[in-house]
C-alpha cells in the first residue's frame, strides 16, 4: 500500500498568538478541517504560547481540555463566520531575550523556546500552524532555527506561519485578514463622528489602531470620509523638531485644515484621524513611564495620542482667532478586533488555512510563512526571505509615499494648499 503525501505529518498543532483579529476563526477552522478530512488529528493549543513556554513534564504538564483540545469535526462547524478566536490568545513571548543567532546557542536565553520545543515534542506533534503577527512570526522562525541547532538524531516539527494583523503592514503579503473588517468597523464610527460634528460645528481627531505603519488609518479614513490623516509616514521635517514629531507643529497643521475649511469652503466641522503610531515618534521624555508589552512595544492605547492633540488642537485655534472651538480626541479600535469579520476577511482567513494545509502536505515546506495574492492564489515564503538575520526581527512594511494608495488618500483630503485646492477638476469639499 502507497504511503500518502505528507504521511509523515500525523498530527498537527494550531497556535494563535498576539491581538485578536476578524476572521480569525475562519483560519482556525479551515485549517483545521484539512487535516481532519485528510485523516490527520488536529491539536489547538490555547491561549498562544503561555502555557507551551511553561511546560514542565512533571511540574507544568499539559491537561486536555485545560491547555489544549483536540479537534473533532463537532467544534468547527458554523465557526468561519463567527466572532473571537477559537482556542484564545495572548502576547507570551518564548523567545524574549534572544536579539541575535548567537543567542541560540544560549542555553538560558532559549529556555522558553526549549520548553515550547518539548512540549510539542512529548505531545508528538509532527507540524506546528503559527497564526499571528510579525511577532509571532518571529518566535515561529526562532523555533525552526532552534530545531536547525538540535543534534541530528533528535525529533523535530515542522512548521508554517499564517500572517495576522488588522493593522496590514506585512511583508510578504498583499492584504492581512480582518484588515477589511476593521477598516469598515472603524470607518462607520468615522462616519457617525462626522454627522455629530456637523450637528455640532465641531470637530473631531480620531487616534486609530496601527501601531507603526499608517495602513489602518488611511484606509479609515478613505472610507469614513476624514477631512485629514497624518501617519508615522507623513512624519517629515515640517512636523518635526529635534528629530521627533512636535505635538505643537501637528496641531497648527490642524488649525490650518480648520481655518481653510472655515474661510474657503464655509465648514465649520470635521474629522481628522491619526495613526496610533505616531506616538512612538514623540520625544523620549513624552513617553517616560508607559508600560510595554513582552515584545517590548509601548502600550500606544496609554499615550492617549487623540485627546492629547485635541487639547492643543483647541488651545491653538482659540490662540489664533480669539474663538473657541469644540475639538474632542477619540480612540478606536478595541471595538474592531472582534468584530463579525468581513466578507473578504472570511474568504482571505479560509485560504490561508487551506494554505496551511497544502505548505505542509502537498509542498512539504518547513520555515514557510502561507501568503495570498492577486484572485487569492497561494504562495509560500521562507523566513529567510522575511526576518533580518541578524537582529531575528520582521521588518515593518510601510505605506510608501508617492505610491497610488498614498495619493489616494491625499486627494481625497481637504487641501491646504492654497494653489492645489483651486486646481480644475477639484471636487466639492465635503
Amino acid at each position: 500500500m502507497s504511503q500518502k503525501k505528507g504521511d509523515h505529518i500525523r498530527r498537527v498543532g494550531i497556535v494563535f498568538a498576539g491581538g485578536p483579529a476578524p476572521a480569525a476563526n475562519a483560519v482556525i477552522g479551515a485549517a483545521a478541517i484539512s487535516f481532519l478530512e485528510d485523516g490527520r488529528q488536529v491539536v489547538g493549543f490555547f491561549h498562544g504560547y503561555s502555557n507551551l513556554q511553561h511546560y514542565h513534564p512533571i511540574t507544568h504538564r499539559l491537561l486536555p481540555d485545560t491547555h489544549y483540545r483536540i479537534f473533532t469535526e463537532r467544534d468547527l462547524r458554523g465557526l468561519r463566520n463567527s466572532r473571537g478566536i477559537l482556542i484564545g490568545t495572548s502576547r507570551a513571548n518564548p523567545g524574549k531575550g534572544i536579539e541575535s543567532p548567537a543567542d541560540l546557542d544560549d542555553v538560558d536565553r532559549t529556555a522558553r523556546l526549549r520548553s515550547v520545543y518539548c512540549a510539542l515534542v512529548d505531545m508528538e506533534i509532527d507540524a506546528l500552524v503559527s497564526i499571528g503577527g510579525d511577532d509571532t512570526l518571529r518566535t515561529a522562525n526562532l523555533l525552526y532555527e532552534y530545531q536547525r541547532r538540535l543534534p541530528a538524531a533528535a525529533r523535530r516539527f515542522r512548521i508554517v506561519h499564517l500572517p495576522k494583523t488588522i493593522d496590514n503592514d506585512y511583508r510578504g503579503i498583499d492584504f492581512t485578514f480582518g484588515f477589511f473588517t476593521a477598516v469598515d468597523v472603524m470607518a462607520r464610527e468615522v462616519q457617525n463622528l462626522r454627522a455629530d460634528a456637523i450637528a455640532t460645528s465641531a470637530y473631531y481627531i480620531i487616534e486609530t489602531m496601527g501601531r507603526k505603519a499608517g495602513w489602518l488609518s488611511y484606509g479609515v479614513a478613505i472610507a469614513g470620509e476624514a477631512n485629514l490623516v497624518i501617519a508615522p509616514e507623513d512624519v517629515d521635517a515640517s512636523l518635526q523638531r529635534n528629530g521627533r514629531l512636535d505635538l505643537e507643529r501637528l496641531a497648527e497643521r490642524i488649525v490650518d485644515l480648520i481655518l481653510v475649511r472655515e474661510t474657503r469652503y464655509d465648514k465649520h466641522y470635521g474629522t481628522v484621524v491619526l495613526a496610533e503610531g505616531l506616538a512612538e515618534l514623540l520625544p523620549e521624555a513624552a513617553l517616560e513611564g508607559t508600560s510595554r508589552d513582552e515584545h517590548g512595544h509601548i502600550s500606544l492605547g496609554k499615550v492617549d495620542l487623540g485627546k492629547l492633540v485635541a487639547r492643543i488642537v483647541g488651545e491653538r485655534y482659540e490662540a489664533r482667532t480669539g474663538r473657541r472651538k469644540k475639538v474632542t480626541g477619540v480612540q478606536l479600535g478595541y471595538e474592531s478586533r472582534c468584530a463579525a469579520p468581513h466578507a473578504f476577511d472570511v474568504m482571505l482567513g479560509s485560504q490561508l488555512g487551506i494554505g496551511a494545509y497544502r505548505a505542509l502536505v502537498e509542498e512539504g515546506l518547513d520555515g514557510y510563512m502561507v501568503s495570498c495574492g492577486g484572485q487569492l492564489d497561494l504562495h509560500y515564503v521562507p523566513f529567510s526571505e522575511l526576518i533580518n538575520p541578524q537582529t531575528l526581527r520582521t521588518e515593518v512594511r510601510y505605506i510608501e509615499p508617492g505610491s497610488d494608495f498614498h495619493r489616494l488618500a491625499r486627494f481625497l483630503e481637504t487641501r491646504v494648499d492654497p494653489v492645489r485646492d483651486w486646481s480644475p477638476g477639484r471636487r466639492n469639499e465635503g
